[in-house]
């Protein structure tokens, strides 16, 4: 169901600008790229090594 939002002037040049640089055929399908990209995790929340097996820590019994 299409709908009418109000955004500011220069909100919509910046929507526009990504319309184009999307090659997006709507608004819609610009906002949903910047959701999903707002989603998507970047590589650097996955450390420096992101292939590094989980750590497991070695038990060691102290009182011997």
């Amino acid at each position: 169901m299409p709908t009418t939002i109000q955004i500011k002037e220069d909100l919509l040049k910046v929507l526009n600008r990504l319309k184009r640089e999307y090659n997006a055929r709507s608004y819609d399908e610009v906002i949903r790229e910047l959701i999903r990209r707002a989603k998507r995790l970047d590589k650097s929340y996955f450390g420096a090594f992101p292939k590094l097996k989980s750590f497991e820590r070695e038990e060691i019994d102290r009182f011997d």
